[in-house]
């Protein structure tokens, strides 16, 4: 029997999107033609694939035991296929969008920007906040790059932890609080979710504390701003703050106590595993990361007053 294989492509985007309009858009088809296109693996795997389900569809067993193989089918595919290039940024004309919390975007972006205007005159960059929710926007290449400090779940998600920050205290009246101080202060915690609870309060509540949490903001810029015009303080990555902090007059302390990881991740869909103008955008954020994380003295926590 003869098997068309670019019915694993269509397999791949009718499993991973669970929809014929949206694995249509996916793949730049008519949604008749994606269903012509089901139809046919329908046939050829004797199996239903995608049932509907209200207004919804659902993938039969058979589909989601054959998932994650063909996943794997389809980026090998693409890995043997592709053609062996480099990207000549000089000549590159292409928009990337990178979507990030917004203390890696501000200090990565200088950097990108200097990068593009020197090496790669024909990029765009167009660069999002991070959504309140998590979304499929990398999977449908609605995002080219994310940066972040989670580690994506999905394996269709390729990732890298190119650093690592360490978090500090951020107070107007630049002093070392000890951990009661601390746990009485009035904090506000930067959180796209809106969430009042993060890591520093599970640290807390293992020595049996609980600190004062009045608000939750969206960015570390408007907490920044919260400080200085208040007496609120916020924990924050030292290095991906340093500029903003100097920016407005404001310094960073050491925590009272050892804090909870603050990793820098990329993420991007495993179709770009091996696409050379987005290996070339990677190399360029990662060495910006390597750069901020670097530092410089204003950076440190050499900041202590007393």
């Amino acid at each position: 029997m003869q098997v068309d294989l670019n019915l694993l492509t269509a397999l791949d985007a009718l499993l991973e999107e669970n929809s014929v309009q949206a694995a249509a858009d996916r793949l730049h088809l008519t949604p008749p033609a994606m269903s012509r296109t089901l139809a046919r693996i329908r046939a050829t795997t004797g199996d239903d694939i995608l049932v509907r389900t209200g207004r919804t569809m659902t993938p039969t067993p058979r589909a989601l035991a054959m998932r994650d193989e063909v996943r794997t089918l389809v980026a090998r595919a693409n890995r043997v296929l592709a053609p062996a290039r480099t990207v000549d940024p000089a000549t590159l004309r292409r928009t990337f969008t990178i979507q990030g919390h917004d203390v890696l975007l501000a200090a990565l972006f200088p950097a990108l920007l200097r990068t593009a205007s020197a090496e790669a005159p024909g990029l765009g960059l167009r660069l999002l906040a991070e959504a309140p929710v998590d979304t499929p926007d990398l999977a449908r290449g609605h995002v080219d790059l994310e940066l972040g400090a989670t580690v994506p779940a999905s394996p269709e998600i390729s990732h890298e932890v190119v650093g690592e920050d360490r978090l500090v205290l951020v107070t107007r009246a630049g002093r070392e609080l000890d951990i009661e101080e601390f746990a009485a202060a009035e904090h506000v915690i930067v959180s796209r979710r809106g969430r009042l609870r993060d890591g520093v309060d599970k640290v807390l509540a293992e020595l049996g504390l609980r600190r004062r949490v009045v608000a939750a903001l969206p960015t570390a810029a408007l907490a920044l701003q919260a400080i200085v015009h208040s007496d609120v303080v916020a924990v924050l990555a030292e290095r991906f703050t340093a500029q903003a902090r100097a920016d407005v007059g404001l310094s960073a302390v050491e925590l009272p106590f050892d804090p909870p990881h603050a990793p820098v991740v990329l993420s991007w869909h495993s179709r770009y595993d091996t696409d050379p103008a987005h290996e070339w955008l990677r190399a360029h954020c990662r060495a910006a990361v390597t750069d901020v994380l670097a530092g410089s003295a204003a950076g440190v926590v050499s900041e202590k007053q007393g």
